[in-house]
């Protein structure tokens, strides 16, 4: 195929004719910015003009098509007036009304005494029939040219609809037969259409409305493709051959004898897998997925403990410095009987201080150097880095996992560690670039989180259960949705509730939310951390990863009002040492959805955060992934996990199948397609 006119679909919108300055920037708007653009603008709708009707039948305010005779032409010399043609059919009359038309020219298109095809929205004014200034005028000879099923697109101000219409129907036509990235036979085997008459499908019938038709899941398979090679390209890219470390596993194995408990076999599977990595000659870029409390730290501690005893240096970094500090406190625990030098590294840490540990560390006289992101500034120099662990960085997305892994050198292994639960259909579409290890079970020490359910309005009886907790030293934390009361939301808020429970329990009682600042945050987290105080009310700011080993109770105020899996993560919360924790949730009675109901009669069920994320998904639907998708890739367009799942599964296969081909130029155009060229530099097709 002719260069040029493979690159039609991915040139300005301005290149169609039609289209200026200003409309490119009206376009732009509704971020259609390329051709390409406008031909996965689908319509979300479509007007009906295909049924003649007559006048006596007319509806008002709705889009309708008449065929009607033209009885005169009425052109007042009174400037601002309208011009008005006066039609009729054998039922009733009609104005057609225009504002500012030149008369030679609704002359030529409203012959006096011939019939006509005229399509526009119906008024009514001064006790007749009127459309303004219609959509489609046209001689009865064209009349299929109007009377005909028009899709209808969500546009901005500035767009006509008309107009846009022609533009798209420019760039549908002008189109050039692309070369199908999928063969004939895959196609037929599967019962699909190809690119072409699928795209032709969807903006000229309503195809676009059913994510269920042949054409639609022709589109929806092309973007969970162009998703996949990203993540495989992305996976080649990082797994780069590697000096194999020499491996023994004494400290390891020595540490695990002498664990005051047995690992579970999900801890003990990831820790297999990992050290298989570690010890092959390709780099390793795994994530341990785990819910919380399923003992991920452990399991990263003791492969720590192998590549140092391999002569590597490790670096472990958490995404605030309360949880790294919190790391590092834990690894000199874990490792107090052995010989590994632990180092602490942050954004705080003294001029003094961090030049004495920079020393250390370019001199290899630190073994694992824990801290913030203030580990990977450039002039943080390491003697023999072997291994990177990232944790609570779900965040990331592809390309920022990528610039992660590469940072280390070509002999870095790179482990990323997350606490969210994820159903596997998103597994894959998030992480598919990265080996994946899964811990669902959860210590056997650990306790199964009592939850309970209870109406606001018996909030009171809360209160003498609240003075034994503390009295028997147990700390509670109180989950508010708002900061501060809203007079359009029902909903509880933390300020208040603070001024509240502090009467209570006088100087004993904590309050962080989203406007607290960062320093202020971690100084009333450590002295909940530290026992100084026994409740902590917030919002749902409540710091992720973080072990507070004495907090027993979570009260969630409009449980209601949060998703299932948000709720999962507020009740990991408690529960983190070996009493029995509980957590409360408190409804408005008289407000309670079915899903809410169903939201709660879930959480009291089980404490199975895989379990619950795929309920969750199965009560909100797919939306756009908030919850699970945390990590910057783009949102799925099409694809729905939910009612695609068969096609994510055959998409795997497929990538699968023909990985080695993925440099051809044909998966290179399905990538710029979909806006995924930019995070593995395509540049060119």
């Amino acid at each position: 195929m002719n260069d040029l006119k493979k690159e039609f679909i991915f040139q300005k919108v301005n290149k169609l004719k039609g289209v200026g300055l200003q409309l490119s920037k009206y376009l732009k708007n509704k971020k259609i910015d390329q051709i390409k653009d406008i031909v996965l603008n689908l319509p979300y709708s479509e007007t009906d003009r295909s049924q003649i009707c007559k006048l006596d039948k007319l509806e008002i305010g709705k889009i309708q098509t008449v065929k009607i005779k033209v009885k005169k032409l009425n052109f007042p010399r009174i400037r601002n007036l309208p011009n008005r043609i006066l039609c009729e059919d054998d039922t009733g009359k009609i104005d057609i009304v225009y504002f500012n038309s030149r008369e030679g020219y609704l002359k030529k298109i409203f012959p006096l005494n011939k019939w006509i095809i005229v399509s526009g929205k119906v008024n009514y004014f001064r006790n007749k029939y009127q459309i303004t200034n219609p959509d489609y005028v046209t001689s009865v000879e064209n009349q299929s040219y109007v009377a005909k099923n028009i899709p209808k697109y969500n546009l901005t101000k500035g767009i006509n609809e008309k107009k846009y219409r022609i533009i798209c129907e420019q760039a549908i036509n002008n189109l050039p037969k692309i070369r199908d990235w999928l063969s004939d036979q895959f196609i037929k085997s599967n019962r699909m259409i190809g690119w072409n008459e699928a795209i032709s499908r969807l903006h000229n019938s309503d195809d676009s409305k059913n994510n269920q038709s042949h054409s639609f899941r022709r589109l929806v398979f092309d973007e969970i493709c162009a998703n996949f090679i990203t993540l495989s390209k992305n996976r080649k890219r990082i797994k780069r051959k590697k000096i194999v470390k020499s491996f023994k596993k004494i400290n390891s194995s020595r540490i695990i004898k002498n664990l005051p408990f047995e690992l579970t076999n999900g801890q003990k599977n990831a820790l297999e897998e990992i050290n298989n990595d570690i010890k092959s000659n390709e780099r390793m870029f795994r994530i341990i997925q785990g819910d919380v409390g399923s003992g991920k730290t452990i399991v990263s501690l003791l492969s720590i403990a192998n590549v140092i005893e391999s002569k590597y240096q490790c670096a472990l970094m958490g995404p605030t410095e309360i949880l790294a500090k919190q790391h590092f406190t834990t690894a000199n625990k874990f490792f107090k009987n052995t010989d590994i030098r632990i180092g602490f590294l942050s954004g705080k840490t003294e001029l003094k201080e961090r030049k004495l540990i920079l020393d250390k560390l370019e001199n290899g006289k630190i073994d694992l150097l824990i801290g913030t992101h203030a580990l990977f500034q450039k002039k943080i120099k390491f003697k023999k880095l072997g291994y990177v662990i990232i944790d609570e960085q779900h965040k990331f997305g592809v390309k920022q996992r990528s610039d992660l892994a590469l940072k280390g050198g070509d002999n870095c292994d790179v482990l990323l560690m997350s606490a969210t639960p994820i159903p596997r259909t998103m597994m894959m579409s998030m992480y598919g670039d990265m080996d994946i290890s899964r811990i669902k079970e959860k210590p056997s020490l650990r306790k199964k989180i009592n939850t309970l359910s209870k109406p606001e309005n018996k909030i009171d009886e809360l209160w003498p259960y609240l003075k034994k907790q503390i009295s028997i030293a147990n700390q509670i934390f109180w989950v508010c949705p708002l900061i501060e009361q809203s007079r359009f939301l029902d909903y509880s808020s933390a300020k208040k509730k603070f001024d509240i429970i502090n009467k209570i329990f006088p100087g004993n009682v904590g309050l962080i939310h989203g406007s607290v600042e960062k320093e202020e945050k971690e100084k009333i987290l450590k002295r909940f951390l530290e026992k100084k105080i026994s409740v902590l009310v917030s919002t749902t700011v409540i710091e992720v990863g973080i072990d507070f080993p004495n907090a027993n109770v979570i009260i969630i105020e409009n449980a209601n009002k949060f998703g299932l899996s948000q709720l999962h993560q507020l009740r990991g919360r408690v529960g983190r040492g070996d009493k029995q924790a509980t957590c409360i949730l408190l409804f408005k009675e008289n407000s309670l959805s079915k899903n809410a109901i169903k939201r709660i009669k879930i959480l009291k069920q089980s404490n199975d955060g895989f379990f619950i994320a795929e309920e969750d998904l199965k009560l909100r639907g797919f939306g756009d992934l908030t919850g699970y998708q945390q990590s910057g890739l783009k949102n799925f367009r099409f694809a729905d996990p939910l009612l695609h799942k068969d096609l994510f599964n055959l998409a795997e296969k497929f990538i699968l199948h023909v990985d080695k081909d993925l440099n051809e130029d044909k998966y290179n155009f399905l990538l710029k397609l979909f806006d995924k060229a930019e995070i593995i530099n395509v540049n060119e097709i």
